[in-house]
């Protein structure tokens, strides 16, 4: 593991970049203990002060773990994926933010993904997350909810679809695209859409998932893109009319 001194980026940065890279790479594994802070200053050259700074970003991004007394020490921690979910929709919503990601290749990408799930969880899913579909459409039936209520109902939603696969690599993936692509489209949307035609695509999904019947949710899901299309393009058509009349 090896830093530069003379780069600008922060030393303690540096230092936490290494010891990651060495847990991706496998030279660091689950469980095993880190050097000492002593030892990790002696290898890297810097204070004590900047290893402890690394190490609580490591922490932070629960890749280590801390314990108290003689056998204590940093140690490599078992990241589950559910742990990282967090991490991920993060990530997403900056990429989204900050690269001006178009609302049709959000759009394309987030449904390409789902339509993956959707076959897998028509097999797998759990009488749970059928469940939670269910009490979901319910929810979202209820007249006095509100747009933001509406909103966080759909996520909840289409995570049950795709945790329905038990894939925790498709369920990584997609959490990204459900909780940072999606609120991004419901944003864009909300004023335009049709609660009941929503609710009806949803029931669809739901019976096919019951069912069994992957195709079925595949094509309920296309159907559900073309409909999420459609209403940002007149969302956007209206916009242009506006500013042209402005």
């Amino acid at each position: 593991m090896k830093i530069d001194p003379n780069s600008p980026a922060d030393l303690s940065a540096q230092i936490a970049n290494a010891i990651r890279d060495a847990i991706i790479a496998g030279a660091l594994i689950v469980d095993e203990r880190l050097p000492s802070e002593a030892e990790l200053s002696e290898q890297f050259q810097v204070s004590r002060s900047t290893v402890r700074e690394a190490l609580k970003r490591l922490a932070a991004q629960s890749l280590i773990r801390t314990q108290r007394g003689a056998t204590g020490g940093a140690f490599v921690n078992r990241l589950s994926f559910e742990d990282a979910y967090s991490q991920q929709v993060t990530t997403s919503t900056l990429l989204l933010s900050m690269n001006a990601v178009s609302f049709d290749t959000a759009c394309e990408a987030r449904y390409a993904l789902e339509r993956a799930c959707a076959p897998l969880s028509a097999s797998r899913r759990s009488a749970d997350q059928l469940a939670t579909m269910r009490a979901e459409i319910f929810r979202q039936s209820q007249p006095g909810l509100t747009d933001e209520a509406f909103c966080a109902s759909d996520v909840a939603f289409h995570r049950a679809l795709v945790d329905g696969a038990h894939n925790p690599v498709l369920s990584y993936q997609l959490a990204g695209a459900v909780e940072a692509m999606q609120p991004l489209m419901n944003m864009i949307t909300f004023t335009a859409r049709d609660r009941a035609v929503i609710l009806a695509l949803h029931g669809r999904i739901a019976d096919s998932i019951d069912s069994g019947d992957g195709d079925r949710a595949v094509a309920e899901l296309t159907a559900l893109e073309d409909e999420t299309r459609k209403l940002a393009a007149d969302v956007f058509a209206r916009r242009a009319t506006r500013a042209a009349q402005s």
